[in-house]
């Protein structure tokens, strides 16, 4: 079975278990996103038909929350605060530094590798260790953009060794 039919098989199944009611259009799009890491084109159109409701009133949902992502998330997430106490201590050059590095332009927030996907955060609740930064969940305190970028690379070699 190829990989768009299976996805739409499982995304049918999840809509099915919530009946099939557009209330529940919000837990649907959170569900397939766990599923999927994110909401794809199909998925939208598949939920849409299922729940018998325009792909546009679907997408409209999933794009006005910023926690839905359209883009499929690489396989590491790389989280920079942008709190004010991270701000103050010199956050941004750490970004700027990673999407470089990442080869990141425009909109775009997944290395073309799929490896890594880069976001920002309002406040990860460690101002005490500003510039703070989080790959797949753990904190890396008083980060600099060469720090950062050691980070990476040793996940890339890890990752390249596992191959």
């Amino acid at each position: 079975m190829k990989k768009e039919n299976r996805q739409a098989d499982a995304v049918r199944r999840i809509v099915d278990s919530y009946d099939c009611q557009q209330s529940n259009l919000i837990a649907i799009l959170q569900d397939v996103q766990n599923e999927f890491k994110y909401l794809s084109e199909e998925a939208l159109v598949t939920i849409a038909e299922k729940l018998g409701v325009s792909t546009a009133k679907v997408y409209s949902v999933a794009t006005f929350y910023e926690n839905f992502s359209l883009e499929a998330k690489g396989k590491h997430i790389i989280r920079i605060c942008t709190g004010t106490a991270c701000h103050v201590r010199k956050s941004q050059p750490i970004y700027d530094t990673i999407r470089e590095y990442l080869a990141l332009s425009g909109k775009r927030r997944t290395s073309d590798d799929g490896l890594f996907t880069l976001e920002t955060v309002a406040c990860l609740g460690a101002c005490g260790l500003a510039p703070v930064m989080t790959i797949d969940g753990e904190v890396h305190p008083k980060m600099t953009p060469e720090d950062a970028v050691a980070l990476l690379e040793d996940i890339r070699k890890k990752e390249d060794a596992a191959v």
